[in-house]
């Protein structure tokens, strides 16, 4: 990732994240995908109605699609609006695509969203990564490093 896709994804008004994730994967490798979305979705989006609870990646076909999200209906859509959960077809390149399936069937490892945002033309676009399961001691482990990083920075901040 160079400097301007990390200064978009700063400055972009919306940056819905899988907190979750960091916690549950360690991530091997990950990829920006475009999102196949509906007027009154991409709306939804832009006012940072969604959520990336408990989704995840599949690979269908050579077609990569995310299952489990949920945009919220629009406000001002009429019976035009989407359905909540619906999966969603991501925008890869085939070799990515061949890439990440080839990996998945391995055992341990899957594919996890981890931020939707806009991008400077206005496009909603997902990150994505391959990830591998932590087991209970790592996940202590972690919890144990961020209280590390909380009490220095309270200590940093105390003189």
């Amino acid at each position: 990732m160079n400097k301007e896709e990390e200064l978009i994804r700063k400055k972009s008004p919306v940056n819905i994240r899988n907190k979750k994730a960091a916690y549950e994967y360690f991530f091997i490798d990950t990829y920006t995908a475009g999102i196949v979305l509906t007027g009154t979705e991409i709306k939804s989006i832009r006012m940072g109605k969604a959520s990336l609870v408990d989704t995840f990646c599949y690979i269908n076909n050579g077609e990569i699609w995310v299952k489990g999200m949920s945009v919220s209906p629009y406000f001002y859509g009429s019976y035009n609006n989407h359905d909540v959960k619906r999966d969603r077809k991501l925008l890869l390149n085939k070799r990515e695509i061949q890439k990440l399936q080839s990996a998945t069937k391995q055992t341990g490892y899957t594919i996890v969203p981890l931020l939707v945002f806009i991008d400077g033309n206005g496009r909603a676009k997902m990150d994505i990564a391959l990830c591998k399961g932590k087991k209970d001691f790592d996940k202590r482990q972690t919890l144990k490093e961020k209280e590390d990083r909380r009490e220095m920075d309270r200590a940093i901040k105390h003189y």
